[in-house]
């Protein structure tokens, strides 16, 4: 059981990071300010260290791990692509950005509190990325 709920978990991390990473990346190249732009791109590369320590957890119990829903990295790109082209600008990044990471903390929270049986050190880890989306949501409201 603990090594099912640590899987479990781990997986969930290691999509719920390769969205980041993907929603990041299609904010990037849109972004005006200097400041969000430096914000996202540091917060990129802590989902990038955390994505290869989730990967290296993985790989100890012989599992590739999970890429996002489809249909879940789908809606986002089409949510993120619409909003942009009706309302461009640094706010509107900034409002994608945040509910991004809300649902993403929602989402792991839930798995954190299902997998009770996994190890401690996939929910320190759980638990890290939770911290990342929290604070960068926190971080988004300067540009909101």
């Amino acid at each position: 059981m603990i090594q099912e709920d640590t899987v479990k978990l781990l997986r969930e991390c290691n999509a719920g990071i390769k969205m980041g990473v993907s929603s990041l990346d299609e904010v990037l190249p849109k972004v005006q300010s200097a400041s969000l732009r430096n914000s996202l791109e540091k917060c990129r590369q802590a989902h990038g260290k955390l994505g290869d320590e989730t990967h290296a957890l993985l790989a100890r119990y012989g599992d590739a791990g999970k890429e996002p829903s489809p249909v879940a990295k789908g809606m986002s790109w089409i949510k993120t692509n619409l909003t942009m082209s009706v309302n461009p600008g640094d706010d509107t990044i900034a409002n994608l950005i945040s509910t991004g990471c809300d649902m993403g903390v929602r989402t792991l929270q839930k798995y954190l509190n299902e997998c009770q049986n996994a190890s401690a050190q996939a929910k320190a880890l759980a638990k890290k990325v939770i911290k990342l989306e929290e604070d960068l949501s926190v971080d988004m409201r300067a540009y909101l």
